[in-house]
């Protein structure tokens, strides 16, 4: 199933809405880099891969959309990009994900 991502830039996440829930991604701004900081699915909507898809949502949506270089401070992010090699290409050149 296919989700629509908003970048809700009031409260700095980007979210999904499912069933009057809300996923989502905490970011902060700054000197020309995004910082993605913590992810949150609600533990009803858990076991549905909604967190990774989220995840690749976001990233596509900083790839696409944006020119700023990502520093995933979230470890959940962090081991997608591990496990999902191809999103390197959008870290910050001081990120190191082995």
């Amino acid at each position: 199933m296919e989700y629509q991502l908003i970048n809700n830039e009031e409260k700095k996440r980007y979210e999904f809405n499912i069933d009057n829930q809300i996923a989502h991604v905490d970011y902060m701004l700054a000197r020309g880099n995004i910082y993605l900081t913590h992810t949150e699915v609600p533990s009803s909507l858990g076991s549905r891969g909604i967190g990774s898809k989220l995840i690749h949502s976001v990233l596509t949506d900083i790839k696409e959309n944006t020119e700023y270089k990502l520093f995933p401070l979230c470890p959940f992010v962090a081991a997608y990009i591990k496990k999902h090699t191809e999103w390197k290409s959008i870290l910050s050149e001081l990120v190191n994900i082995e």
